[in-house]
């Protein structure tokens, strides 16, 4: 086990193990940190705490020290001297006639490098723009290209529920989202009603699905033959959050349309029939087996008149 501090660099930002080496640490202690890019400032987390080797992902860094009062001030002085650096470099991507927007800018605390972030359409050649950058704030600069999701958490707004973002209010880092959970969860895929605002899935899609695939597991498909309480039918429809089923059942010359609780019905496994009079002897070698209810549909046991449907 190792004892680390979670330490956050932006609002809702991806939570960075270090090691707190001797200091006493509490959580909301902003603190000065060694980083993989310089010397950071950053606000704590997570206290500390022991998490396994395995956690860690690369090398530990170390806390240098607990930020003092002339580190917060020049937190906040490199925060104002960012935005009137991303101003002058906007005339300079002008000038240059470069097609990307910039989103945002920011120094390292030790002004060792100041960074640019844009999204772009496709790769965009900035080393001019760079030379004249560098030349006029005398400091390393960096340019790095966004994605549309990463856009969005940086300048925040408001999504189709009506609140915050999800991304800039609480998200760390992004999920994986896929068109499956819109399906499984029985949305439109109208790619408008599934969108967020930066037109990728919306992160929302995750929250729930693990919760969808359990009670999926348990339901039967749309067409499948169950058992209910009142005979054998076809799923026309499932209800996943209600665990709920719409079931045909025939009822002589007529159907019949219920709707059961899913622990009412049954998918089960039930023998297949053997109408010969021979006792069973043609099929010696090859006795009948019990098949399921979906391979009845497959080998047409028993169907239902399928064009009612």
């Amino acid at each position: 086990m190792v004892e680390v501090i979670g330490v956050r660099f932006k609002p809702h930002g991806k939570i960075y193990y270090f090691s707190p080496q001797d200091f006493e640490i509490e959580q909301d202690t902003p603190v000065i940190v060694e980083t993989s890019r310089g010397i950071e400032y950053g606000i704590t987390a997570i206290a500390p705490r022991e998490v396994p080797k395995e956690e860690i992902h690369g090398e530990l860094k170390n806390v240098l020290r607990i930020a003092t009062e002339e580190d917060k001030a020049q937190y906040i002085d490199n925060r104002n001297r960012a935005k009137e650096a991303m101003l002058i470099c906007q005339e300079k991507v002008k000038e240059h006639n470069l097609e990307m927007r910039l989103i945002s800018s920011e120094y390292t605390f030790d002004n060792s490098k100041l960074l640019f972030y844009f999204t772009a359409e496709g790769r965009v050649d900035f080393r001019a723009l760079v030379r004249d950058l560098a030349a006029i704030f005398r400091t390393r600069i960096e340019l790095r290209q966004i994605g549309v999701r990463d856009e969005a958490k940086l300048l925040g707004g408001l999504g189709c529920c009506g609140r915050e973002t999800c991304c800039s209010s609480f998200l760390s880092e992004f999920a994986p989202v896929s068109i499956k959970m819109a399906k499984d969860q029985g949305l439109s895929l109208n790619p408008t009603n599934i969108s967020g605002i930066c037109g990728r899935l919306m992160c929302c899609l995750r929250y729930e699905q693990d919760g969808y695939e359990e009670i999926l597991k348990r339901m039967p498909k749309n067409g499948n033959k169950v058992r209910t309480p009142l005979g054998e039918g076809i799923v026309l429809d499932t209800y996943t959050i209600q665990e709920m089923v719409k079931v045909k059942i025939q009822n002589g010359d007529s159907f019949e349309i219920h709707v059961f609780p899913r622990e009412e019905i049954s998918t089960g496994k039930r023998e297949k029939k053997h109408n010969c009079q021979c006792g069973g002897d043609c099929h010696k070698g090859n006795q009948p087996k019990d098949v399921s209810v979906e391979e009845e549909i497959e080998l047409g046991i028993e169907d239902f008149d399928m064009d009612l449907l």
